[in-house]
């Protein structure tokens, strides 16, 4: 991967995460967020930035000093006069989460709507990543914005990186949702789906069968997580199956495939192969949800740090 910064682009949210007592604690989250967050503490030596759009209240304001406190680039970040942030809520099951949301006047959804500042955001770029929810709640016409800017980003010798992340209710019907997935897949250098996404949509039999048919449309490096089974890595022509990283004490599974997107696309910036960055993908998503909302503390995240750097 050429040197550069590495930015995600989508929709960051206010996040209430259950605490003890019935009590909720409010921080700031979001799919392609989180894997920016985490890429930021693994990959000291890059610049790391996002690109969204937020509203000009103090909320907005809020969310954009915690990612300046956190170390991300905010320059890509346009403010709405007439929008704010959406705002999701985690109701747990044991680990697993359910989530409850509000989004409608999320400014996140003009993240995309003028090409000249996508362009200029992407310019340096060495790694974009993108997600299904980035494409959701955009509207088509940032859509087509957005598949310009990356084809132009990846004329300059940018990496795009996918999670298609499905939320079947974000989407119209499973036409629009099939053809945007598809588009994005054909845009994208290295493919991060779940095999549950993907046997959903399109009735794949295993994870292989998901990597083949992604295979197909042009992706070259393909790692389809499988919850806590085995992930099946694709790279060079060849694919291995990978197994999953055993979670011990297990609280919160939120953020559980945006963490892994950032141990692996952290090791593969490092220099590992495809299946040791699974491997390394793994550990740093055993480590998170053994905490509760999407974002580890710090100190948890410190030895997969030490590993990098070593």
């Amino acid at each position: 991967m050429k040197p550069g910064a590495l930015i995600g682009i989508g929709e960051a949210m206010v996040e209430f995460a259950p605490v003890a007592g019935g009590l909720y604690a409010q921080g700031f989250a979001g799919d392609t967020l989180n894997t920016c967050w985490y890429l930021r503490h693994l990959c000291e030596d890059r610049r790391v930035g996002y690109l969204t759009r937020v509203g000009e209240d103090a909320l907005s304001q809020r969310l954009l000093d915690f990612l300046t406190a956190s170390g991300l680039d905010v320059s890509a970040v346009s403010r709405d006069p007439e929008r704010t942030l959406g705002l999701y809520l985690i109701q747990l099951d044991g680990a697993e989460r359910h989530f409850s949301y509000w989004r409608d006047q999320s400014a996140a959804r003009r993240l995309a709507d003028d090409p000249a500042r996508l362009d200029e955001a992407l310019h340096d770029s060495a790694l974009i990543h993108v997600s299904g929810v980035t494409l959701a709640v955009i509207e088509p016409r940032g859509r087509k914005n957005l598949h310009a800017a990356l084809e132009k980003a990846r004329a300059r010798g940018a990496t795009v990186s996918f999670d298609p992340n499905v939320r079947r209710r974000l989407w119209g019907d499973d036409a629009t949702l099939r053809e945007a997935l598809t588009d994005m897949f054909r845009a994208s250098d290295i493919a991060l789906p779940s095999f549950d996404d993907e046997a959903g949509v399109w009735g794949d039999a295993s994870p292989a069968a998901s990597a083949a048919r992604i295979a197909a449309l042009g992706v070259k490096e393909i790692v389809v997580k499988n919850g806590a089974g085995a992930a099946y890595v694709f790279a060079d022509g060849a694919g291995v199956e990978v197994a999953a990283r055993i979670a011990t004490e297990a609280r919160d599974t939120t953020g559980a495939g945006d963490s892994f997107n950032a141990g692996y696309l952290s090791a593969r910036i490092t220099g590992f192969a495809p299946a040791r960055a699974c491997e390394f993908g793994h550990r740093l998503a055993a480590e998170v949800v053994r905490h509760p909302g999407a974002l580890a503390p710090l100190t948890a995240i410190e030895p997969m740090r030490r590993a990098l750097r070593e």
